[in-house]
């Protein structure tokens, strides 16, 4: 079993308030969810209108494919305008790894 996480610290564009950040950030963690089937949260400065932490994680038996997903996964949000991607951390690592 092979587990995948990515992390995308993002910085927003023109957002005065945390409810419009909110506004942007849903829709993209749910089609994180629906397109790829992985599982995606907010998981990070919460109380900061302009930055955004979106984690996605999902397990595979496969590593490459766990790899495949997550980086379709930053291509969909790198191709949002109103999102910039401060930096992304992938990692993939399996239940044997201590």
């Amino acid at each position: 079993m092979y587990i995948g996480s990515l992390t995308l610290d993002l910085l927003l564009g023109e957002v005065h308030s945390l409810k419009e950040k909110r506004s942007l950030i849903r829709p993209v963690v749910a089609e994180l969810r629906r397109k790829f089937e992985v599982h995606a949260a907010e998981t990070g400065d919460a109380n900061l209108h302009r930055r955004a932490e979106v984690g996605v994680a999902l397990v595979s038996s496969d590593p490459g494919q766990c790899r495949e997903v997550l980086e379709s996964c930053e291509r969909l949000v790198s191709g949002r305008p109103e999102l910039q991607i401060l930096s992304a951390r992938l990692r993939v690592w399996s239940d044997h790894d201590e």
